[in-house]
């Protein structure tokens, strides 16, 4: 085996364990070329049917209690199914119990597997209340649906449905894609509706059946206003790393550094018999590089020199005596 072909040897070991390497796992090239693998990131999804983040003002006292709850609201892998919520607030109708949603069906569910995250929201035949209007809801629903769903290697989506008639403040009102619906009631105050809201990414997305934005003057059960937000059947995920994915931290792999170049056929192959050496400090190419004239290159190449012409003539004029004095000494033994 010469060097030329063990030299192409090692190459080809080379670019075998770099495909292995690769072959094993997404990685990221650090520092001096180190690799590490790393894993692929986990989906996530969510899902809840109803959040209020409400500010109750009292009548008797200045000052303003929150009413932040959540009913069903679930983080993958959970589900949940709660049909009736209530809560207490100091200073409303003598801290007795009141009822925010009642409903029919409510559940909300969230699953994530190692390609899909989704998060999907059901509400039937649901009412929701506000502390100081205890008989008057704030929206009725016949159903209301969310999914959002994130697979692995494609575009996210959402979808919500509000099926069915739609009450608010005790007035059947109808909703328009894309657009805000306002409801206002004398002496009661005004609710404006968002219907269907979808947003999405390229990794995530979220659905929201019904987004209200409330604000009432009840002047019932010590309130006084109650300004805020509710968030009907709301779901949302996000995707799980694709297959061979390294994430958004990871480089491109890189090729192993290549070899220097193999030798040249010209100075790999055998030599003639009686072929001068070439000298390996001063090739003739690098000659001609560093700007030498050209007859010294060519005499470089062929062994020559410029005492040549004068060796030549030395050899003819001794080449010609000799034959003279040959002749000489024949002529003499003929004698």
């Amino acid at each position: 085996m010469n060097g030329h072909t063990f030299h192409m040897s090692a190459r080809r070991c080379a670019a075998v364990a770099a495909a292995t390497a690769l072959a094993a796992g997404p990685v990221v090239l650090t520092g001096a070329g180190t690799a590490h693998a790393t894993g692929a990131q986990d989906g996530r999804a969510g899902a809840s049917v109803l959040r209020t983040d409400l500010d109750v003002s009292l009548l008797n006292k200045a000052v303003h209690v929150p009413l932040t709850v959540s009913l069903n609201e679930v983080q993958a892998p959970q589900s949940a199914e709660q049909t009736a919520l209530t809560a207490r607030l100091d200073g409303v109708d003598g801290g007795k119990p009141f009822s925010v949603l009642r409903a029919d069906v409510a559940k909300s569910a969230a699953t994530v597997s190692a390609d899909k995250a989704e998060g999907t929201v059901e509400l039937v035949r649901a009412k929701v209340h506000v502390p100081g209007l205890p008989l008057l809801s704030v929206i009725e629903v016949d159903q209301v649906t969310s999914r959002a769903t994130c697979e692995a290697g494609k575009a996210p989506t959402a979808a919500s449905n509000v099926l069915g008639s739609v009450r608010v403040l005790g007035k059947r009102v109808t909703l328009t894609s894309g657009g805000t619906t306002a409801v206002q009631v004398p002496n009661v105050g005004e609710v404006r509706l968002d219907l269907s809201k979808r947003e999405t990414t390229s990794a995530t997305a979220a659905a929201t059946a019904l987004e209200l934005k409330v604000s009432v003057d009840p002047l019932k059960l010590n309130v006084a206003k109650v300004e805020g937000t509710l968030t009907l059947a709301r779901a949302t995920c996000e995707s799980p790393a694709a297959p061979g994915d390294s994430g958004p931290a990871a480089e491109e792999p890189q090729a192993p550094a290549e070899e220097s170049e193999a030798p040249s056929e010209k100075s790999a192959a055998p030599k003639e018999p009686g072929a001068p050496e070439e000298s390996a400090a001063s090739p003739a190419g690098d000659v001609k590089a560093q700007g030498a004239p050209a007859a010294e290159a060519n005499l470089a190449e062929t062994g020559s020199s410029s005492l040549t012409p004068y060796l030549a003539g030395g050899s003819a004029v001794l080449l010609a005596l000799g034959g003279g004095a040959v002749a000489l000494a024949r002529r003499r033994k003929k004698s």
